[in-house]
């Protein structure tokens, strides 16, 4: 829909060969050529980093800046830190906090952060965070807990940017 409107519109995952076929697939039917693919492959921090790097190289403008990438299980990142933690949260905050100034200097802009209900069940134990929790329904649970940070980040990010022009929100899909 984006595209539809007119926007220039950076498609940011892992796999180089879906994010082109995505690209080519909204710019057949939208019509608008300004959809391009870039690399980001949020369970490693370094491919965070490269991104933002040659994000703020190459564009000049960002108005807003959609957090959605999500897994629900998986093992231990490169990093250290639990998968769904580190793709549905830290990779985002690393994303966001790299690409803030740039909001920043663009304002009016905002952040959307793709949460969801099951932050609900979400616990954060400051001396474990990134870690998958242990025991039945761990997988559930690390995801639950990396929504609710997402709810959290976006909460403090709303406070933080009052009176800049950047506003920032956590959704629920559906």
């Amino acid at each position: 829909e984006l595209a539809r409107c007119g926007a220039r519109v950076i498609l940011a995952t892992r796999s180089a060969r879906r994010g082109e076929a995505a690209a080519s697939r909204i710019r057949r039917e939208s019509g608008n050529n300004e959809v391009v693919f870039m690399h980001l492959d949020l369970a490693s921090l370094r491919s965070v980093r490269a991104f933002a790097s040659a994000f703020l190289r190459q564009e000049p403008q960002l108005h807003l800046l959609i957090n959605n990438a999500g897994v629900s299980v998986g093992g231990t990142t490169e990093d250290g830190f639990s998968l769904p933690f580190q793709v549905n949260h830290l990779g985002h905050f690393l994303l966001t906090q790299l690409l803030l100034e740039r909001l920043r200097s663009c304002a009016p802009s905002r952040v959307v952060i793709v949460a969801s209900s099951a932050h609900c069940a979400g616990r954060l134990r400051p001396e474990s965070l990134g870690r998958p929790p242990s025991g039945l329904f761990s997988a559930f649970q690390d995801y639950c807990d990396s929504k609710l940070a997402n709810v959290l980040h976006a909460r403090e990010l709303a406070t933080r940017e009052q009176g800049t022009q950047v506003t920032c929100y956590a959704v629920h899909p559906g």
